[in-house]
């Protein structure tokens, strides 16, 4: 019986320890993914900021702007390998009350690599004929690395580079700088005017946790312009200043993402280390109860004789009839013959 406890104990520990180094490689892989069903909002504020006012007709000055961008998932459109999210950022001019910009947009990414899927209604503005594609910006991927990330631009409506520009902490958080260089680029004509091109540029810093690939902190200074063709002179500003993503904003999502790292943690770590110790306790144990049972096997089935060297003890020495050879003394039916008397 204490047998086949110990070989049961055994397999079970054998078994305890091979999931113990499967979890964090192969099952957390396969489990860890961004969520189908994410709501997440991210508020930005800017001083001194311009932009052009079409109930002014002319462009606005020195203004506070907020912007806010909120993420909406559409779990019913998603898969077990992509997710669909939707996007509103709304631009609103604090200083005179009145709303300056606004985009939608509706995205299709693989739930671990973060690359875009043209899929499930995805468009920007409602133009479903742009094709999103390099990863989507609000996540990167999950073990995000020091490199360079080709990231998708809402103005532009194609991947740009995201250069990898160091380490810095948020919130208690060690990230990855990723930065945004794109210099006055021409985007097509506003229309306010059929003969001056739009321009656009930025400076666009994102700052990510390479753990979970979620987009911690961001700033966003960016400029919007029309340009003379004849000069290259800018000639009226459509929207232009720094945004930068306020403090309560960011403790609300390093909060969000504590909480997946401690996920992460328990899965990836603590539970590995936990199920290994349990193996290897049920592993040993169960070796020492069959050897145990072997042992108490062997010596019952022991001679005198090989249980008293096994004590290493002499052994008795044999009886006279166990001996070699035939004592005429003690053999029976020999008589020992009369010894003759010298001849006198």
């Amino acid at each position: 019986m204490r047998r086949d406890v110990g070989a049961v104990l055994a397999g079970l520990g054998t078994l305890l320890i091979v999931m113990a180094v499967v979890l964090p490689t192969y099952i957390v892989g396969q489990v860890v993914k961004f969520p189908l069903s994410e709501y997440e909002t991210a508020t930005l504020t800017g001083t001194g900021m311009s932009y052009f006012s079409a109930t002014k007709v002319a462009t606005v000055t020195g203004v506070d702007v907020r912007a806010t961008y909120t993420i909406k998932g559409d779990p019913a459109a998603g898969s077990s390998s992509t997710a669909v999210w939707n996007e509103f950022s709304y631009v609103y001019d604090t200083t005179n009350k009145q709303p300056v910009q606004m985009m939608t947009r509706r995205f299709a990414f693989d739930r671990k690599s973060a690359e875009l899927v043209n899929c499930c209604g995805a468009n920007v503005n409602g133009n479903s004929h742009i094709k999103q594609s390099g990863v989507v910006g609000y996540v990167f991927p999950m073990n995000t690395q020091p490199k360079t990330y080709q990231v998708f631009d809402t103005t532009l409506n194609k991947p740009v580079p995201f250069t990898y520009a160091g380490t810095a902490t948020v919130g208690g958080i060690k990230t990855y700088k990723f930065v945004e260089n794109v210099p006055p680029t021409k985007i097509g004509f506003s229309p306010l005017s059929s003969t001056q091109p739009e321009y656009y540029q930025i400076h666009l810093t994102y700052w990510v946790d390479p753990d979970t690939g979620a987009l911690l902190n961001v700033n966003e200074d960016q400029k919007v312009f029309l340009r003379d063709p004849a000069t290259g002179a800018q000639t009226t500003v459509l929207f232009g200043g720094d945004l930068q993503a306020t403090p309560a904003s960011v403790a609300q999502i390093v909060k969000l993402d504590s909480d997946g790292r401690n996920k992460l943690s328990l899965l990836s770590t603590i539970l590995p280390i936990v199920i290994g110790i349990i193996g290897a306790a049920a592993l040993i144990a169960g070796i020492l109860l069959a050897r145990k049972t072997r042992e108490e096997i062997a010596v019952g089935n022991t001679t005198p004789e090989s249980a008293a060297d096994a004590a290493g003890t002499p052994a008795a020495p044999p009886a006279p009839w166990e001996r070699g050879g035939a004592s005429a003394e003690m053999t029976p039916g020999l008589e020992k013959e009369p010894e003759k008397k010298s001849a006198e």
